[in-house]
């Protein structure tokens, strides 16, 4: 195997590999940049296109609870016989699911949702520093904004369940405000009249929009020299001194590889002796066109603790996004998840009850780990092979901080963190 030209290293530059141009690979790209490495990044697609491409754009800082709990379990039967619940099981796929859910459901145990509890909240509460941090290097601050978030409730017997969330979270320092009539009116003028409290979250941010801040994050990584490979990897091939990545067109050697391969990455981890239970949580979208309206739908972005399913303003227009759906990377997409959004969005904005509004619809992958971590970590046996993938639901928001750790990882800094939770022989 030999290094081809076009990835020598630049003025004696050490050279990285990240393999995968989501969010998360893009974050770690830069910030190998930063440190002096020559970087070359690897995707099937276009950076951004993946997982990334689809999120609501909103910073979930308060999302400190790990995604199996008892009282998920309790409800997860319901949830699934729902055919407007937010969770769903096609019954082609059980079989295959059966391993990662017998993982799930020992993840809910007190103890590890404990522990998994508090090793969210480590990442989520450096989330939004990294940011600004990334994004002030590359002078794009504008993209992250302070936008504040609402979860609402339409239940009026729910109130005294807000309060117990809202004194909950501040125990772990999250501040939240309850809202009830003509204050959360203010907020929202537009909701529908069923919305009867809120919890609102002064400090949490979301950005302009998640495949425009991608494109930029690319950009900039260009502009300072990166190389761009839009390639599928089939190898990784750890050695004493570097690691080689195998494509169908190209072997090359890189003194670091960083795997970013969200929830696409089993068999290349498989092939260097990693196992761990990783299962591709599919998400539903819809866009919906704003740019002819006079007024925008909504301030802020919104979720609903009833209907489990957000919805967030953004450049391109109303995101609305929702529903679990463990169901692997291969099978095609169900387009009645597609009108169980519609369903539950026009629910909560009345206005969006017109069918002449242009919509988009999407699909993709979140890489969920049993226990709701990410791997952030480094190969057990090839300390020059890397790991940054698994942030379920969170990969915008720990994108930024999963990248700054690794990259210390790498350069044998140890970070100000307990990184044992995120280690990928854990299992």
């Amino acid at each position: 195997m030999t290094q081809s030209a076009k990835h020598a290293p630049f003025n004696d530059k050490p050279t990285v590999a990240v393999v995968g141009a989501g969010v998360v690979g893009l974050c770690t790209a830069l910030e190998a940049q930063r440190h002096g490495f020559q970087v070359t990044l690897f995707d099937k697609g276009l950076p951004g296109e993946g997982a990334s491409f689809g999120n609501a754009g909103y910073l979930a800082t308060e999302l400190i609870d790990p995604l199996a709990t008892k009282k998920t379990l309790a409800a997860a039967p319901r949830m699934w016989l729902d055919p407007k619940g937010p969770l769903a099981l096609p019954w082609k796929y059980l079989p295959q699911a059966l391993p990662w859910l017998a993982r799930f459901v020992r993840s809910a145990s007190s103890a590890r949702v404990e522990a998994s509890r508090q090793a969210l909240y480590q990442l989520n509460q450096a989330a939004v520093p990294a940011w600004q941090r990334c994004l002030a290097d590359i002078g794009a601050e504008e993209y992250l904004v302070p936008s504040g978030y609402l979860l609402v409730w339409e239940s009026e017997n729910k109130l005294d369940e807000v309060k117990t969330h809202a004194a909950y979270l501040a125990q772990w320092d999250i501040e939240s405000v309850l809202l009830q009539g003509a204050q959360l009116r203010e907020k929202e003028p537009e909701l529908a009249e069923t919305v009867s409290h809120a919890l609102f979250f002064p400090n949490a941010c979301r950005v302009k929009d998640p495949y425009l801040l991608s494109k930029q994050l690319f950009a900039v990584f260009q502009a300072r020299g990166g190389c761009f490979e839009q390639t599928e990897v089939s190898e990784i091939l750890p050695q004493e001194n570097a690691v080689g990545v195998v494509t169908a067109t190209s072997q090359n050697k890189f003194e670091h590889v960083v795997l970013c391969t969200g929830a696409w990455g089993k068999p290349l981890l498989e092939q260097t002796g990693i196992s761990v239970p990783l299962e591709a949580e599919r998400g539903y979208h819809l866009t919906i066109e704003t740019a002819d309206m006079k007024t925008p739908p909504l301030q802020h972005p919104i979720g609903s603790a009833e209907r489990k399913f957000v919805m967030s303003p953004l450049a391109s227009g109303l995101r609305v996004v929702g529903i679990t759906e463990i169901g692997g990377l291969r099978l095609p997409e169900f387009a009645r998840r597609f009108n169980v959004l519609r369903h539950h969005s026009r629910q909560l904005l009345p206005r969006l009850n017109n069918p002449a509004l242009k919509v988009s619809e999407w699909m993709g992958h979140r890489p969920t780990l049993a226990d709701s971590l990410p791997v952030i970590d480094q190969h057990p046996r090839h300390p020059r092979l890397l790991f940054a993938f698994g942030n379920q639901h969170l990969g915008l928001t720990q994108a930024a901080i999963s990248a700054e750790l690794v990259i210390s990882l790498l350069r044998q800094v140890e970070p100000e963190f307990d990184m044992k939770p995120y280690r990928v022989d854990r299992f």
